[in-house]
């Protein structure tokens, strides 16, 4: 007998547990799985709606007493770097970039480890062994590439790994999935020059946005996102402004929120009948 994948995406919750971004909160997220020859479709339309991907599932925040967590992008056309970054930007120019397939090496693992020790050894990610960081790396079916920036080797010595990005490709940007440098560069801002890299990369291949993930309001790690300028979150079912990060303190004690059937009614959901359909997206960028 001959089974085959439903093409409608079937959605579900997790379990609540604490909150990795505000101290004393429950988390839940909205999540489905990532599969089949759609996959690209599902993956686009999705990050449109404020998902995002974590190896072969789509989630996003579905918490019953807070909203905090917002989607972000920069809208690469209207970015404009401030002084600092402008700086940055000055800084890290002797770095080399290179893109590749998302294939996990040894260098890289040795990064991510100096970075999480130095960074987030407290995080959810602390424990994670070479094959986890393996198949974060390396379990995608949809257009992913690892983005890397080298410091050049000098009298021979072979150059170094100083930061790498995992990076999806969508039919309206460059997603940033997650990010890591070397600790003893934070001096020369390489974690936002690795955003701005990014930015024109997507400007190089004509791509409007720049994903960089969950913003929240009232949390130390996402501060530096409001940083960027031409910056949108996902509020309410739409892409809005981001002038005034000030004005989005009160959506962490939100009134009410949707039932999780009311929340799945309201996605909207691409044709699900294969990759090669019209106006499937614009292609992949060659980088």
């Amino acid at each position: 007998m001959r089974h085959s994948l439903p093409l409608a995406p079937q959605f579900y919750v997790t379990a609540p547990q604490p909150c990795p971004y505000l101290e004393g909160r429950m988390e839940r997220k909205l999540f489905t799985s990532l599969q089949g020859e759609s996959a690209n479709q599902l993956n686009d339309s999705l990050s449109k709606q404020g998902f995002r991907r974590s190896q072969n599932v789509l989630y996003r925040p579905t918490c019953a007493d807070c909203s905090a967590c917002m989607s972000a992008r920069i809208r690469v056309a209207d970015f404009k770097p401030s002084k600092s970054q402008r700086r940055a930007i000055k800084k890290n120019k002797y770095l080399k970039r290179g893109a590749t397939s998302p294939w996990a090496t040894e260098a890289q693992y040795e990064l991510f480890r100096e970075y999480l020790e130095t960074r987030h050894a407290d995080g959810g990610m602390a424990d994670m062994d070479v094959f986890e960081f393996a198949a974060m790396i390396e379990e995608t079916p949809i257009r992913t590439r690892v983005i890397e920036y080298y410091i050049p080797g000098e009298s021979g010595r072979p150059r170094e790994l100083a930061a790498t990005c995992l990076t999806d490709l969508l039919d309206d940007g460059l997603s940033m999935v997650y990010s890591f440098y070397k600790p003893d560069l934070i001096k020369d801002s390489l974690g936002t020059y690795v955003i701005l890299d990014h930015i024109e990369i997507a400007r190089e291949a004509g791509l409007p946005y720049v994903y960089l993930g969950y913003w929240v309001p009232g949390s130390p790690k996402m501060g530096y996102k409001a940083r960027f300028s031409a910056l949108e979150v996902y509020q309410g079912g739409q892409w809005i402004d981001l002038i005034d990060p000030e004005e989005f303190a009160q959506d962490t004690h939100p009134l009410e929120s949707e039932p999780i059937a009311q929340q799945v009614a309201k996605i909207d959901l691409p044709d699900m009948q294969g990759p090669n359909m019209p106006g499937s997206g614009r292609g992949t960028p060659e980088f």
